[in-house]
């Protein structure tokens, strides 16, 4: 029997987490704290950093003369480097030292880098700075705070990380309408270098309180190397991995395209098109929490196809829908799938692999959705302007996001326990 147990490295055996049946988890106030800041940390870094700079790609266009594709390829070159290489390190870094110096080295990152891209007057720069919007983005946005979240809550993990993630969404309803008003009063570059210096002046502070290291964190941070090369060959992570690649860049596809799409085709106003990103980020906040309380509640594994399907059903209603109730319905639906969509993984990871190797892990998984998810806004982009709508490109976002269901089928329903 040993013998044979010798050669199983398909499926990964996880650490048993004991606990009576029906104990509620207690949530301390150093708990609380960690919390509210991964709450602020998303809210700026994600909420305000990433999703509020597709705001500004029509000004690039029509002041610079770019074309979309290479507005939106600044993001897929800037993670096309960052991704395969920090994603690595930054999940080395939060297993080795904890996940609160790296965060606070994201936050700073993420602010210089909206300052510098308030500054640009060539496409050289651009890519430079964002490339540093990328670096910030792993260093300190969803993988540290993930990994923290994961350290202080265990039964309430998903409500925890639904909680946090209202922060994204809140960000990215509010930086529209931020920065709509900034642009009409200071112009785009200096309302850009406004959001970078409120990133730092906000959210660094609770950086550097914030305890690291809760009672969830299943006996510390040593780590056993067979461990995690268990996980890393098992057959659930690549499913997991390819899963997750296939979801965000059907999300990141649509969302990253989404104000060239309503400003330059559809002829909406400023005001207009800005509203309808605040109307997808506060339905992105419903999103949340109500994926965060299924999470707790029901398979993880059937949450996250319910998400996946949310996404791949809500994209049509956007390109080929006519009428205003049409973009209200893509707004309602895609926002809520948004809202679940990068806040179920790491439970989906936590779930499967447990917690004490879950900076690798989602080290790895940043790594290949960041490559997706930089490289999927720039082929619809492309698609576009080679086509001269967005018809194919909606067949495409389309099919990513049921790929992602396919893979999340395929998934094991719970933990497999020695």
């Amino acid at each position: 029997m040993n013998e044979s147990r010798r050669f199983e490295v398909t499926e990964y055996e996880a650490p048993q987490v004991s606990a009576m049946p029906g104990d509620r988890e207690v949530i301390s106030r150093d708990a609380v704290q960690a919390a509210a800041t991964a709450f602020v940390v998303l809210f700026c870094i994600v909420g305000l950093a990433l999703w509020g700079l597709p705001f500004y790609y029509d000004f690039m266009v029509q002041q610079f003369g770019w074309t979309r594709a290479q507005v939106t390829s600044g993001n897929a070159l800037s993670k096309l480097v960052v991704a395969p290489v920090f994603g690595l390190i930054a999940g080395w870094m939060i297993d080795r030292f904890g996940p609160r110096r790296v965060m606070i080295t994201g936050i700073v990152v993420s602010g210089v880098a909206l300052i510098g891209l308030g500054a640009i007057s060539s496409l050289g720069m651009f890519y430079v700075f964002y490339f540093l919007n990328a670096l910030g983005y792993v260093l300190g946005g969803p993988l540290p705070n993930q990994v923290l979240l994961s350290r202080w809550f265990e039964k309430s993990r998903g409500k925890a990380l639904g909680f946090a993630y209202v922060g994204i969404g809140l960000g990215g309803a509010v930086v529209p309408l931020i920065s709509h008003v900034l642009v009409q009063h200071f112009g785009w570059q200096t309302a850009l270098r406004v959001l970078g210096g409120l990133i730092i002046l906000i959210s660094l502070p609770l950086a550097f309180v914030v305890k690291e290291t809760g009672p969830a964190s299943e006996g510390g941070a040593v780590v056993d190397q067979a461990e995690a090369k268990s996980a890393f060959r098992s057959i659930s992570f690549y499913l997991l991995t390819l899963g997750t690649m296939a979801s965000i860049a059907a999300v990141s596809g649509t969302q990253q395209n989404l104000k060239l799409f309503l400003s330059l085709d559809r002829h909406y106003t400023q005001s207009q098109a800005a509203q309808v990103l605040s109307l997808v980020l506060a339905f992105s906040i419903v999103g949340r929490l109500l994926m965060g309380w299924l999470a707790d509640h029901f398979p993880k594994k059937y949450v996250m196809l319910f998400i996946y399907t949310l996404v791949a059903a809500a994209i049509p209603f956007l390109f080929f829908g006519r009428t205003q109730s049409a973009i209200y319905v893509f707004a309602a639906v895609f926002g809520i799938g948004l809202g679940g969509d990068y806040m179920i993984v790491p439970l989906m990871t936590a779930e499967i692999f447990g917690v004490r190797i879950l900076g690798r892990l989602l080290g790895v998984i940043v790594m290949a959705g960041g490559v997706s998810e930089a490289m999927s806004p720039w082929l619809i982009s492309r698609l576009r302007d080679v086509t001269g709508n967005y018809t194919q490109s909606c067949f495409v976002l389309v099919g990513m996001a049921l790929l992602g269901a396919v893979a999340t089928l395929a998934l094991p329903g719970r933990q497999k326990t020695t």
